[in-house]
């Protein structure tokens, strides 16, 4: 290795791009000139009298050789030096750009996420060092961008443009990955598949939409999603999506589960035994992939075992073809195990058997979207710490050909995309050492306390259960709550079903007393951690301020909110229980309070670029929420205030002396709700 003395680059550094302008190629250049822009003031100069030359490997230049290596080199003389910029193939290219652009020029990997351009400049001086690339650990890497709610509402037009998605593939290569599935179900109109394809990505796909084919139903309105009874539907179904993108860079997926993702058995009980459900995978399996095979050599084939699929290849009821890669998933709360299905929570280890020959990846959540206590608006509820362990534990299992995040929409996410990446790219990581480096890519003062900030985050979440990874996201504060209004106003008394992977098999009225409690024990500790963040955010600059509002700020406060909530909830339906009708009313209206402050922290963290971000908060779905605790609410009024809306302020608020000589013409305008409840309390208090 080579060692000289500086290498200067300037606004006036010339750069020679001497490798066909692919798509994929053309995109990642306008990002180095975007960023050489960026930092000098000044578009760059191409041309042949070149500083900086970017180009593929030779057999001199000693690249790395596998696949997506990439390499720097200096050659000329003192006055005369050039860097070279030398990729394997093209993603190889790519990667070599991108640290140039990250290492040299200074741009963070989630510059337009974090909102943090890089350092103006008259030059950069760097050493002369040839710098050879590390091969990643994980072969296929990247994200799965799901419930991405929020970015399909930002802008105005659907389904989403480029605009929308361009920074979230930049973003993704930025941090070393090499795949994606461009969204969720989205209409095929849409520019998602494509741009990532031309950004140089490989697609993959859902496993409830195998090989990226339509779905049955869709395509077939009104029939039978039958295999059985319409194979060559379903085949030409599969063919079609193979000829659309075998021309493509894609990690075809291998499955067959039934419409709307879950067991095809649902839609076809014939298949009521485990063999006989076995052997129509393994058929269909065999199936596609010798489909795959007619159109393109040597495929990269994956299969996902989620579910029904991992418990019957487990039993030894599917084969698999050689070569395919085994995708197992996580719980969705980080713990490689099983998904817990309503109440039924088996954890049934979710990684390869020891000896197992074949090739092998993960499915990984830091973000979900459950209807129980997944976090969505928020960050992973569990010490990264965990990440680590459960990711380093699958590599050494064998699943390290794989690693697919779920990434969610994005901006809520990115310590944990920042550390998953440092996982797929060296296979370990100190999450503690990662979270201080990546408080420090962002912020110039105070690092120390926001890095403290974050560990108080994961400390405070609600734990509901026994095992690590049980403990809560934004969507624990919602869910259940909406399910207890219901129960309640249907005026159910027995244990709701719904409920019972948290409160247990109990009573409902205890059901809501073990919801309150714990929202109860947390209230003041997400009070103070929002204390404490406010008080750092006054020393920050104004950018750096605007960061951390957006970036933390405001998931404390959705725990803060939502704990309050769903306690004044539950306390609600405690007083209802024992027919304390206006203290029930009151408790109702803190929890409308409650959510609505909510709703307001996502309006004040659309700060600048981010307007009309969480406009499309579908998923948690706050407003739900709301509009069902008004309706408790309201109907905690009609108990003991109904007809005229006027019995409560008679009896608590109205002096005594007026009681008796008042004129009902004049004294039957209905408090609104909001300021009943506010004198009520206020008159309880006092009592």
């Amino acid at each position: 290795m080579n060692t000289y003395a500086e290498f200067r680059v300037t606004a006036e550094s010339v750069y020679d791009v001497q490798v066909e302008r692919s798509n994929p190629i053309g995109y990642a250049w306008r990002m180095i000139a975007r960023d050489h822009e960026q930092v000098f003031g000044k578009a760059p100069v191409q041309g042949a009298a070149a500083t900086v030359i970017i180009r593929y490997a030779t057999e001199d230049d000693g690249c790395p050789e596998w696949a997506e290596g990439f390499c720097l080199r200096f050659t000329g003389s003192e006055e005369d030096r050039i860097l070279h910029i030398i990729g394997r193939d093209e993603l190889g290219i790519i990667y070599g750009m991108l640290h140039y652009s990250r290492h040299v020029l200074g741009v963070d990997p989630f510059w337009f996420w974090a909102e943090l351009p890089p350092v103006k400049k008259d030059a950069i001086n760097l050493p002369i060092s040839d710098y050879n690339s590390i091969q990643p650990k994980v072969r296929y890497r990247g994200w799965f961008v799901n419930d991405e709610v929020c970015l399909i509402g930002w802008k105005e037009d659907y389904p989403p443009t480029a605009e929308v998605w361009k920074p979230v593939f930049e973003a993704l290569l930025r941090c070393g990955g090499n795949m994606v599935i461009p969204g969720t179900d989205l209409p095929r109109n849409g520019i998602h598949h494509q741009l990532a394809v031309d950004m140089g990505l490989w697609i993959t796909h859902h496993h409830a939409e195998p090989l990226g084919a339509q779905m049955f139903l869709r395509a077939f309105p009104g029939k039978q999603a039958s295999y059985k009874e319409y194979p060559e539907l379903f085949e030409q179904l599969w063919r079609e999506a193979i000829e659309r993108q075998k021309d493509e860079k894609t990690l075809w997926v291998l499955s067959f589960r039934g419409q709307g993702d879950k067991p095809f058995w649902e839609n076809d009980p014939s298949f009521d035994t485990p063999e006989k459900r076995g052997d129509l995978i393994s058929f269909v399996v065999r199936k596609q992939y010798d489909m795959i095979c007619e159109y393109v050599d040597q495929p990269v084939c994956c299969m996902a075992m989620y579910g029904e699929i991992a418990e019957l290849y487990k039993q030894g009821k599917i084969e698999v073809p050689e070569g395919v890669i085994k995708i197992w998933a996580d719980n969705g709360y980080g713990k490689m195990v099983s998904r817990r299905h309503g109440h039924l929570n088996l954890r049934v280890p979710a990684l390869p058997e020891a000896g197992d020959q074949g090739k092998n990846g993960v499915y990984y959540h830091v973000t979900f979207h459950d209807l129980q206590a997944s976090n969505h608006l928020t960050q992973f509820p569990t010490d990264p710490s965990f990440i680590v362990e459960e990711l380093q534990g699958a590599f050494a299992a064998g699943a390290s050909e794989y690693l697919l995040v779920n990434s969610g929409n994005i901006l809520p996410h990115l310590y944990t995309l920042d550390l998953t990446a440092k996982l797929w790219m060296d296979g370990t990581a100190d999450a503690d050492e990662q979270l201080q480096t990546f408080v420090n890519r962002f912020y110039t003062a105070q690092q120390g306390r926001i890095a403290q900030l974050y560990k108080s985050y994961f400390k405070n979440t609600i734990v509901y259960g026994p095992n690590a990874d049980d403990r809560a996201g934004d969507e624990f504060y919602h869910h259940p709550a909406r399910q207890i209004i219901g129960h309640w106003l249907q005026n159910k008394t027995e244990s709701d079903e719904r409920l019972r992977w948290a409160a247990g098999d109990v009573p409902f009225v205890e059901q809501v007393r073990w919801f309150r409690d714990r929202a109860e024990r947390v209230v003041l500790v997400w009070y103070l951690l929002r204390k404490q963040c406010q008080e750092v955010m006054e020393l920050l600059p104004e950018k750096e301020r605007n960061r951390l509002h957006v970036q933390l700020l405001v998931q404390i406060e959705l725990h803060w909110s939502g704990c309050r909530g769903l306690s004044s909830l539950c306390q609600a339906y405690m007083c209802y229980q024992e027919e304390r009708f206006p203290e029930a009313f009151i408790e109702a209206s803190h929890a409308v309070w409650d959510y609505k402050e909510g709703q307001q922290a996502l309006l004040r963290a659309e700060i600048g670029q981010w307007k009309h971000f969480y406009r499309a908060d579908w998923l948690t779905n706050i407003a739900n929420t709301i509009d069902h605790v008004e309706t408790a609410r309201k109907f905690l009024r009609i108990q003991g205030d109904s007809p005229d809306m006027f019995l409560w302020y008679k009896e608590y608020l109205m002096p005594e002396t007026e009681k008796h000589i008042y004129l009902e013409n004049t004294h039957r305008n209905p408090l609104p709700d909001d300021e009943l409840a506010r004198r009520l309390e206020e008159k309880f208090s006092s009592l």
